[in-house]
């Protein structure tokens, strides 16, 4: 384990729409009610992407964008053109115009013969980002971040192509798959690119001796760790790697699993099975008052409290889009 893998251990995909057109533009498509979390990808052609009170961004061919907003989407082939089909939260799909069903299929026809790598291909998805551990993720994520698909990124955008042209027995399956595999990747192209926010641990992720020590602790996280302990998973001693990590992570040692455990922990007080006991057990306390007193001083709220607003939360409407499948509207 290491911290990525924690930050998405709660990310999956929740449908994707494969939209394509066969004719000349005009076409776009309006996400009314978007995931907080989704991808947006041009594998042939160009669109533009837009968000309400936002300035279009160019799509080019090739080029995959994240967008961490729980605002109206609207992909097109100009910078704001008027939305010939929308998807809302029901997965009902309209021609906005005059509010008749657009029915979404997986492949694209002519003439009812299927005509694979055809005309502009837009590809999104939406993800699921249901636990704590995943605010560390979308703190560090820009409103839009948009990367060029190159070397195994490309080639797996371009295995997501193939599938979506395809008529094969299990498709969707095939495609959600790829899909959390693209997320992963292209997540990678975007830390690394210079200057971008990286979640607190993951630059360190690349340093033999810190990276090493992070992994142990996300890995073992109730472990009654000492500086001491993980200097030596590190392979340093006691003060260099405090130093060391302080300085790459941004916080020191055991400050930093403080905050992942609590993080943990308000992830785990969701559940209305388990006692606030048994989840201070589960973070590596084993005294629930001193367990209560680090989450009231790291989260601001007692256990308790959390739990009740984390009940409120559940108990509200979900924005999450569903599944959809299919062409862009005709021109």
């Amino acid at each position: 384990m290491d911290p990525l893998d924690d930050y998405l251990a709660g990310v999956r995909t929740h449908g994707g729409a494969f939209c394509g057109t066969l004719s000349e533009p005009p076409w776009s498509l309006r996400i009314t009610t978007p995931a907080p979390l989704s991808l947006v990808a041009m594998p042939r052609g160009r669109g533009w992407l837009t968000l309400q009170n936002e300035e279009p961004v160019l799509l080019e061919e090739g080029t995959i964008s994240l967008v961490q907003a729980q605002l109206p989407i609207t992909v097109s082939d100009r910078p704001g053109g008027a939305a010939l089909v929308e998807i809302d939260e029901d997965n009902q799909c309209t021609l906005p115009q005059d509010g008749r069903p657009w029915q979404l299929t997986p492949t694209l026809l002519r003439d009812g013969e299927h005509v694979p790598g055809h005309g502009d291909l837009l590809v999104t998805a939406s993800y699921r980002v249901g636990t704590e551990r995943t605010r560390p993720l979308l703190r560090a994520l820009p409103l839009v971040s948009v990367v060029h698909a190159d070397g195994p990124l490309r080639a797996l955008l371009e295995f997501v192509v193939a599938e979506v042209d395809s008529t094969l027995p299990g498709q969707r399956a095939t495609i959600d798959r790829y899909l959390d595999l693209l997320l992963v990747q292209t997540l990678r192209v975007w830390f690394d690119t210079p200057g971008a926010d990286t979640p607190a641990g993951y630059r360190a992720l690349a340093d033999p001796g810190v990276g090493q020590a992070l992994r142990a602790l996300h890995k073992d996280p109730a472990r009654p760790w000492a500086v001491a302990a993980l200097a030596a998973e590190a392979g340093m001693s006691r003060t260099a790697f405090a130093r060391r990590f302080t300085t790459l992570v941004g916080s020191a040692p055991l400050g930093y699993l403080t905050e992942w455990r609590m993080t943990l922990a308000a992830d785990a007080l969701r559940s209305p099975e388990v006692t606030i006991a048994s989840v201070a057990r589960q973070v590596g306390y084993n005294d629930a008052f001193a367990f209560s007193a680090a989450f009231k001083r790291v989260r601001g709220v007692s256990p308790s409290a959390h739990r009740a607003l984390a009940r409120s939360d559940a108990d509200a409407p979900s924005a999450l889009t569903e599944d959809a499948y299919g062409p862009a509207a005709p021109a």
